[in-house]
């Protein structure tokens, strides 16, 4: 009898992108490709916080570029992508958030909102998707989505539109590209305890709602998010596309 083999959760020899990634989710996913082998560009516009994780990173052995890089300048973002060749593997980390009633949302921050988490996200996934296209090589490319992508939030209306728009896209983009080889899925965190939510967390009264309905009893850390963003960047996901990967801790079980 010969028995199957796990596939390799292995990056070696693969050039990742990661956005957002000067902190929280996005440094846990760079952080977690880097480990497994692959060679990691670290995108975010603060330049010094990058500069530090790199060097936190080719401190462990790893290796790991970084790139400031403001990707709602999409024809600037798309340039720098065709020059820098065809990344095996995206991670769009980039998001932002600006919560309220309906009722009293600004056009100014529906716009930015959408800006960085739909239009940026959309025209990021294609230009990545061109060069792997172009090089004619298959590769995965993991959009950072949230719980909120398949349900609704209180005073998160333009937050939960966006999310939904990032789930829409990429199952479209999922069945345009995956004669290509091109894996195209999100990755839908419920709340991680990161510099962003801090203040969400500190408020007794919403921590308790939110340990009400996450059935673990706890919100996320993001080392729960490395094994998921591996696993999707990896060939143990190689029939993987189209999908919604959820780590939030029984959610949407509700």
């Amino acid at each position: 009898m010969k028995l199957p083999r796990t596939p390799s959760f292995k990056l070696t020899d693969k050039v990742a992108l990661v956005t957002g990634a000067s902190s929280g989710i996005g440094l846990a996913c760079a952080a977690a490709l880097a480990e497994a082998g692959a060679k990691v560009y670290l995108a975010a516009r603060s330049e010094d916080k990058l500069r530090e994780a790199v060097a936190e990173l080719e401190a462990r052995g790893q290796s790991a570029v970084a790139v400031a890089l403001d990707i709602t300048d999409v024809e600037t973002t798309a340039r720098w992508i065709e020059q820098h060749g065809a990344f095996d593997i995206l991670v769009n980390s980039a998001g932002q958030a600006r919560h309220g009633p309906a009722v009293d949302t600004r056009m100014e921050d529906f716009d930015q909102v959408m800006n960085l988490n739909v239009r940026a996200a959309y025209f990021l996934t294609c230009a990545v998707a061109q060069g792997l296209l172009r090089a004619k090589k298959p590769g995965s490319l993991i959009n950072i989505s949230s719980q909120m992508g398949t349900v609704g939030g209180v005073d998160r209306s333009v937050y939960c539109a966006t999310k939904h728009a990032v789930e829409g896209f990429t199952k479209a983009m999922a069945i345009e590209w995956g004669k290509a080889g091109v894996r195209v899925n999100t990755l839908c965190p419920t709340f991680i305890r990161t510099p962003l939510t801090e203040s969400t967390l500190a408020d007794p009264e919403r921590m308790s709602w939110l340990q009400s309905n996450i059935l673990l009893g706890r919100v996320g850390e993001v080392e729960d998010i490395m094994g998921a963003v591996l696993y999707l960047a990896s060939d143990a996901s190689s029939l993987v596309t189209g999908s919604a990967m959820s780590v939030d801790g029984g959610w949407r079980a509700h």
